[in-house]
């Protein structure tokens, strides 16, 4: 089984709790406005990979666990077969290996509604889930591009990890941290409204041009 897959990173330290693995799906139709990861919405089948290959990678960077694994993208959800194959094998995983006990967290721009009606299969195999369409004209808050995005525990470990922050509301503030693949700069976590703008205003300052950039792919 392949899953269409942007990119993979870690430790991610700004989506989730703890030092957590990070995968993006390729592929979402939402296209919602003020999107910083425009460069996940094609369904390009060239970036289709084996999810055995995708857990042998996660086993190869974080040989002792991690606190957590983080799905985004993209649109998970627009790939069901697929992210329930890559659940089943983190499970796996995560049984493997004596008192691990990281959480898998899922984003999808879907309503809580529509997730429970279509992929309540997919929802159980889930700690925690963060719904909801991005929408542009709300504040950020911890972890969401958009306040309207709830944080929601849906197993006893996501419970323990999770419940305390499920009132957070706007906190006005953007987390990113900064990561260089090879000639690429990586942006992970939830800018701030304006902030991607003025690190293109400050690089430009300095001498730097930033080009096929994510938010405007």
């Amino acid at each position: 089984m392949k899953i269409r897959l942007n990119r993979a990173h870690f430790p991610v330290t700004t989506l989730g709790p703890g030092r957590r693995i990070g995968l993006w799906v390729q592929g979402c139709h939402l296209n919602c406005a003020g999107c910083i990861a425009r460069d996940t919405w094609p369904e390009d089948d060239h970036r289709a990979i084996e999810v055995l290959d995708v857990l042998d990678w996660c086993r190869s960077v974080a040989p002792d666990g991690c606190d957590g694994v983080t799905i985004s993208g993209g649109e998970p959800f627009e790939q069901p077969t697929a992210l329930n194959a890559l659940l089943a094998a983190l499970h796996e995983w995560r049984d493997e290996l004596p008192g691990c006990d990281f959480d898998i967290l899922c984003y999808s721009g879907f309503g809580l509604e529509k997730l429970d009606r279509d992929h309540a299969a997919l929802l159980s195999q889930l700690d925690a889930l963060i719904p909801e369409p991005y929408v542009h004209g709300e504040a950020a808050a911890l972890w969401r591009g958009s306040a309207n995005q709830p944080v929601l525990p849906l197993s006893a470990l996501g419970r323990k990890r999770y419940a305390r922050f499920e009132g957070v509301g706007p906190n006005g503030k953007g987390t990113l941290q900064v990561s260089v693949h090879d000639d690429r700069v990586v942006y992970i976590g939830i800018p701030d409204r304006g902030d991607m703008h003025r690190l293109e205003k400050a690089a430009r300052r300095r001498g730097i041009r930033l080009t096929d950039v994510s938010w405007r792919a």
